[in-house]
């Protein structure tokens, strides 16, 4: 987080907190909830099984007592001695519709179905799933399947006599039928789905037809071929629904396959789950927007007094020593605040004892140097003037002397005159639209008067006209400079100055060349500052100083663009003022 303000990294470090402790306490309720669920949906299938055994108890004793009942009646025992099927089968009629079951059945002692009724009449024999000797009173109810129905039945033998004589006739078989309206009670007490099965295929159940196909189809895919084992659980998919399923074997430790198949739909509780998830990610959103706009407040207040500290900070480096601090508060940050103040407070001090220092020292420098130039041409003057007095000269050497005396007051003037040119203000300028090109010819015939020149060509390139707003006397003043420069670096023989004008992007570029022997690396650094000068007779160091104090009050730039053994590039750029239209260039030779 690198460039960013001690606000937003706060701001961010207390969103990412709040995020990853709000979306962890939403990982956790949700898998607490869903395994909660989970444990409820199981807790019901629990509870399917307790209440379908409860209800087979029931039924047992009910079957056991009709069984006993029938077998003591002394018509069956009667009908029983006669050991003709087809008369028994006609008298256990009015017998079984006397014990209100859905199955009756009497059987002989060597297991031979001697009378069979049911409910729902079949044209298939029933035989006993067990054998005969399995027939015993008092024994575990038995499953059986007729004409593709399940009933639950109960066996009780018939005694000829007193049943402590063990005069056994045979056994009556009575039972109950599972089918669909007893699913129906189940699951609606069990909150679930149910299904009967016996040999792979349900039976009687709750569930769709859709659904009772894809639960076989589940079931053929196992590798057992049957579904979860007793007492376990497992989750299973029917027509885009989840379950969850557990068994009953019902006759356990038989090889009777009839199953209780109890399942408990997980589709409310995953909607529970969605509009739960919903609800807390709702929620963990609201928590995060607080959250946000409560870090935001807390960090806008820690950190509105260090935005105040900065800004005083960045008002001092732009040199603003009355920046208002506030300190409202007692803290650290106060603190530092104040001992910015102070820093602050002794800074300005400071600084304005070196500017009255570094004043008064340029002032000295100023000083000496106007007063070692002015000294040098009076004296010049002076000595001159003497010169004249003396009898017996010349005119010709009267004129000598008279034109050095009037180098000297040139030499004066012109210092004096940089002097009210570096200490007048950019307000001095008097801007009139005019030819930039005129005013440079102006400089180059003002150069070419010094006879020591005379021998270095000046080359101008520039357009025919290149007009614009600027004030002509002082860019004179400027290009004369800098071609007075040019000229004296220049060498005597073959040496050449070339300036060549173009406007770009709205602005002029003019760039001064010589093929001297370039700058001094001494007086690289320090060109335009005032007095310096290296290498030049009678130099005053204030030419360039001038020159940069002209184009930059005129909006402009003056760098030196190159400098080398071979010679040295002056540029200047000026804002044009008006569009300019330059036509094409030419190439004069001064």
């Amino acid at each position: 987080m690198k460039g960013l303000r001690l606000r937003t990294k706060f701001l961010i470090s207390m969103l990412l907190v709040i995020a990853g402790l709000t979306w962890t306490t939403l990982l956790v309720v949700q898998k607490q909830v869903s395994d909660h669920t989970r444990l409820e949906a199981e807790a019901g299938l629990r509870n399917a099984v307790v209440a379908f055994e409860n209800s087979r108890r029931q039924r047992e004793q009910t079957l056991e007592r009709s069984a006993q009942l029938l077998a003591d009646l002394p018509s069956l025992r009667a009908l029983m001695t006669t050991h003709h099927a087809p008369t028994i089968q006609d008298g256990s009629r009015r017998l079984w519709q006397i014990s209100g079951s859905d199955f009756f059945a009497l059987v002989d002692r060597s297991g031979k179905v001697l009378a069979f009724h049911a409910t729902h009449s079949t044209a298939e024999p029933w035989t006993p799933s067990v054998p005969a000797s399995d027939l015993a009173p008092a024994g575990p109810p038995h499953w059986q399947v007729v004409g593709g129905r399940l009933y639950e039945t109960f066996t009780q033998p018939i005694f000829f006599g007193p049943s402590e004589e063990g005069k056994s006739l045979g056994f009556a078989v009575v039972g109950y039928e599972i089918d669909s309206r007893m699913a129906r009670d189940l699951a609606s007490v069990a909150a679930s789905e149910v299904a009967f099965r016996d040999s792979g295929t349900i039976l009687a159940s709750t569930l769709t037809p859709e659904q009772q196909a894809n639960l076989q189809k589940a079931w053929s895919a196992s590798n057992t071929g049957r579904p979860t084992q007793p007492n376990t659980s497992s989750e299973l998919l029917l027509d885009r629904e989840r379950f969850l399923e557990t068994t009953l074997d019902l006759e356990p430790g038989s090889a009777s396959g009839a199953q209780l198949i109890v399942l408990k739909s997980l589709q409310p509780a995953q909607l529970f789950l969605a509009s739960l998830n919903r609800l807390v990610l709702g929620l963990g959103l609201a928590a995060m927007l607080a959250g946000s706009a409560l870090v935001f407040f807390l960090s806008y207040t820690f950190t509105r007094p260090l935005n105040r500290l900065v800004s005083g900070v960045r008002a001092l480096g732009q040199g603003d020593y009355d920046y208002p601090l506030e300190l409202r508060t007692k803290d650290e940050v106060a603190e530092v605040t104040e001992a910015f103040r102070r820093v602050r407070s002794t800074l300005r001090d400071t600084q304005a004892d070196l500017l009255d220092a570094e004043r008064l020292a340029t002032i000295g420098r100023m000083a000496s140097s106007i007063s070692h130039d002015l000294r040098h041409w009076l004296a010049a003057i002076v000595a001159n003037s003497e010169f004249l007095l003396e009898p017996g000269l010349t005119s010709i050497q009267r004129e000598e002397l008279y034109g050095e005396i009037q180098t000297a007051v040139s030499q004066m003037n012109e210092l004096i005159e940089s002097l009210l040119e570096f200490s007048r203000t950019r307000e001095s300028l008097r801007p009139s639209y005019g030819d930039l090109r005129a005013t440079l010819q102006r400089a180059v015939d003002l150069v070419r008067k010094h006879p020591e020149h005379h021998s270095v060509p000046i080359e101008v390139a520039a357009s025919s006209a290149l007009m614009g707003w600027f004030d002509g006397k002082k860019l004179e003043r400027a290009f004369y400079n800098l071609l007075i420069n040019a000229c004296e670096a220049a060498p005597i023989s073959g040496g050449r100055v070339t300036v060549r004008i173009a406007v770009r992007q709205e602005r002029f570029e003019v760039k001064i060349e010589d093929n001297g022997a370039g700058i001094p690396i001494a007086i690289h650094d320090s060109l335009f500052q005032p007095f310096v000068s290296q290498g030049k007779e009678n130099g005053t160091g204030m030419g360039l100083t001038v020159v940069q104090k002209i184009i930059v009050d005129h909006g402009g730039e003056v760098w030196v663009e190159r400098s080398s053994a071979t010679g040295s590039v002056f540029a200047v750029r000026l804002p044009l003022g008006v569009p300019v239209h330059p036509v094409s260039s030419d190439l004069k030779k001064v």
